[in-house]
């Protein structure tokens, strides 16, 4: 939720309707008392990468774009992710990025090529 609840509300049947309770049960106020002390304690990130991190590692597997005009073709599996992936490049000023309708599972069903290319001798 946006923005986050502060309190949760506790309601109880009374016949067949709900009404609020006056106080929390004992048992929901030792949850949200350890709700709070979890969410003091600094989370431990064994092994999680820093943004820099991922950063360099993605930008050392792309080819570096050095122009505007560079025509890129983005496709994941069923083309769903390559299409947000195609707008989002669009919005960085790539305004020749596209993605494939249907993505991969399309590319195969219409029986084109799958498999690395054929060197050249």
């Amino acid at each position: 939720y946006s923005p986050p609840l502060s309190d949760m509300n506790e309601y109880e049947l009374d016949g067949s309707r709900l009404v609020p309770r006056d106080r929390a049960s004992r048992e929901a106020e030792t949850v949200d008392r350890e709700r709070r002390v979890q969410e003091r304690k600094p989370l431990e990130r064994t092994g999680a990468l820093s943004i820099e991190q991922v950063l360099s590692a993605a930008r050392a597997r792309l080819p570096v774009a050095t122009d505007h005009d560079i025509q890129v073709i983005v496709f994941c599996s069923e083309g769903y992710t390559s299409s947000l992936a195609a707008m989002a490049l669009q919005d960085l000023g790539l305004y020749r990025a596209t993605d494939m309708i249907g993505g991969f599972q399309a590319w195969r069903a219409m029986g084109l090529p799958i498999g690395p290319p054929s060197k050249a001798s």
